[in-house]
């Protein structure tokens, strides 16, 4: 497991969703949590402002939504099936949204 890989995790009240890895990839190997972004498909609806698009090039089967305002602290040891891994022009993408989402400085 590595940072901007995508796993499934099986959240208690949904089916599984696919999760980015947040975690730095020494945290991913080594500790039992890990922080990551919940992904949702879109459904052919538009994307919401605290979204940012991930599709085939990341290695998803359709169109899906990672949500940049909600980092979850997820327990390593309950992902399964890597589903990809987040392209290096959506890496930004998703990095850029996580500072207007929350509102963090960049000096």
């Amino acid at each position: 497991m590595r940072q901007w890989d995508i796993f499934l995790f099986p959240f208690t009240l949904e089916q599984p969703h696919p999760v980015v890895i947040l975690s730095s990839d020494e945290r991913a190997s080594a500790r039992k949590h890990v922080n990551g972004l919940l992904c949702v498909t879109l459904r052919g609806r538009p994307l919401q402002p605290h979204e940012v698009l991930l599709d085939q090039a990341d290695g998803l089967e359709w169109e899906t939504a990672v949500r940049c305002d909600l980092v979850h602290l997820l327990e390593r040891e309950r992902f399964f099936d890597q589903r990809g891994s987040v392209s290096s022009q959506r890496q930004i993408q998703i990095s850029r949204k996580l500072i207007e989402c929350l509102r963090l400085r960049t000096y």
